[in-house]
């Protein structure tokens, strides 16, 4: 009798994925990684701090009008590009492989950066909390590993099984907030309610330029709903549902988050109480509205908000990983899935150990987790994002310039040109903003570009150069010619 490894059976060579994903768990699966708890607590009070105050609220429904306008063409862009991988894909079919290439590899770089800045920003607050409960004093990286683990086991298994995870984790940090934003509302705020968020005179104010940086940054992971294509059930009608939901969603949600901010503190209080309670405005702001048991929820809530953030980040990285074997980009071996569990279960490994890597090089180097991790790293991936949207709006126009394919002119032409002029406009202020984001300024405290603006940008430089590289190689290569981008 021959005796069969269950493991080696369970694990196949298959290229395919599979599932059943409908419209709510693909969402909750985008949604998640964007953190909404996690910017409502973070995002919201730095961007409004460092921002333009009391005005931040409509820089959310701006960006989620300028990311509508582009998710018309990356839908009709979808619906025509069957095989997974959304950014590298489209900009592939559209402008090249050189340039989808190179895509693939910057899409790469953002999501692992995004995903380390909040590994260790998690670490650091999951490090806080331990001690503030009696628990013991360990160095933030040591709880950022336990997480990789973790999430590295949920990763590694079917896909259904995380989603279930996140239904939970998503729902309840979502609740909380909206909870919090109603308390406000019924006991009048600090000032009374009011609609001064939204007037000219106060989001123009101050720099809404550096706002935006955080904005932007907030809606990261939507673009992802076409990475889960093959594991979805019915992708022709679940991923357009999906990205739409996620943006309209997150736009309404963060805008209604902030403004509830702004009013349980008052706009005209509002810069000097961030000033001096910035780390834990959130908890303050629920143990003076809903009172203790609210005030230790939401800590408690934050700390699993980071976890689905991270979990939804692992998902999508390691089906773009899995995306990028079945291309001939990656090793072949990346694509393999799981018999059983029908998961990229290498391509989860693999990430796993990056992520892990990378995580042991910040703590060796003694940076601060998030000072200097999680800030630089997470401006990496907001400039990285929007450089791939943008390219991937000019695809869009590329592409269905030769052949409409049955499209409107409004989903080929117009939607995609006006997402484009607005994420141009978005990458401007941002890149011009981005050494505040890491330090670099001048005597007078504005921006100068020093060294690690100009480190920190390039890596973006060299993730778009190693993928051109590589498509040269590509295109010398005969043998592989079946698996280039399609």
């Amino acid at each position: 009798m021959t005796h069969t490894d269950s493991t080696a059976t369970n694990a196949t060579s298959s290229a395919a994925l599979s599932g059943t994903l409908g419209v709510t768990a693909i969402l909750l699966m985008v949604v998640a990684t964007a953190s909404p708890l996690g910017v409502v607590a973070g995002g919201v009070p730095i961007g409004a701090l460092l921002g333009n105050g009391a005005g931040l609220p409509p820089l959310y429904i701006a960006t989620a009008v300028v990311l509508l306008l582009f998710a018309v063409g990356y839908c009709a862009m979808s619906a025509r590009i069957t095989h997974p991988g959304a950014f590298f894909r489209y900009i592939g079919v559209g402008l090249g492989l050189q340039a989808g290439t190179g895509a693939a590899w910057l899409a790469l770089l953002t999501y692992y950066a995004m995903q380390v800045a909040i590994y260790a920003y998690g670490g650091a607050v999951l490090s806080a909390t331990a001690v503030s409960v009696g628990g013991p004093e360990l160095p933030w990286y040591v709880y950022s590993l336990i997480w990789v683990m973790a999430i590295g086991v949920l990763g590694y298994r079917s896909i259904d099984v995380s989603a279930r995870v996140l239904l939970v984790l998503v729902l309840a940090e979502v609740t909380i907030v909206l909870v919090g934003v109603a308390a406000i509302v019924l006991q009048a705020g600090a000032e009374g309610l009011s609609l001064i968020s939204f007037q000219p005179a106060t989001f123009l104010a101050g720099a809404p330029g550096i706002g935006m940086m955080f904005v932007v940054g907030a809606f990261i992971g939507f673009e992802a709903t076409a990475i889960f294509r093959d594991e979805a059930k019915d992708p022709g009608r679940t991923i357009p549902r999906a990205t739409y939901l996620a943006v309209a969603g997150m736009g309404a949600f963060y805008a209604i988050a902030s403004w509830g901010l702004i009013m349980g503190w008052g706009p005209s209080q509002l810069v000097e109480v961030l000033s001096a309670n910035l780390d834990d405005i959130i908890m303050l702001t629920f143990l003076e509205y809903v009172g203790t048991a609210g005030a230790v929820l939401v800590n408690v809530l934050l700390i699993t908000s980071f976890f689905a953030s991270l979990l939804g980040f692992h998902n999508i990285i390691a089906r773009y990983q899995h995306a990028m074997g079945s291309s001939g980009l990656l090793p072949a071996r990346t694509a393999s899935v799981h018999r059983r569990h029908r998961s990229p279960y290498v391509s989860s490994v693999i990430q796993t150990l990056i992520a892990s890597v990378l995580l042991i090089t910040a703590a060796a180097s003694t940076l601060d987790p998030i000072l200097q991790v999680y800030s630089w790293l997470s401006g990496v991936g907001t400039v990285g994002i929007v450089v791939l949207m943008s390219a991937t709006a000019v695809a869009v126009i590329a592409y269905f310039s030769r052949d409409r394919l049955g499209m409107s002119v409004w989903q080929t032409r117009i939607a995609p040109t006006l997402g484009l002029l607005g994420l141009a406009g978005i990458g401007a202020v941002i890149i011009a903003n981005f050494p505040l984001l890491v330090g670099d300024v001048d005597d007078a405290g504005q921006p100068a570009a020093g060294p690690l603006t100009i480190g920190l940008l390039c890596t973006i430089v060299v993730a778009i150069t190693i993928g051109v590289a590589q498509s040269v190689l590509l295109h010398r290569s005969p043998g592989r010619e079946a698996r280039r981008l399609p």
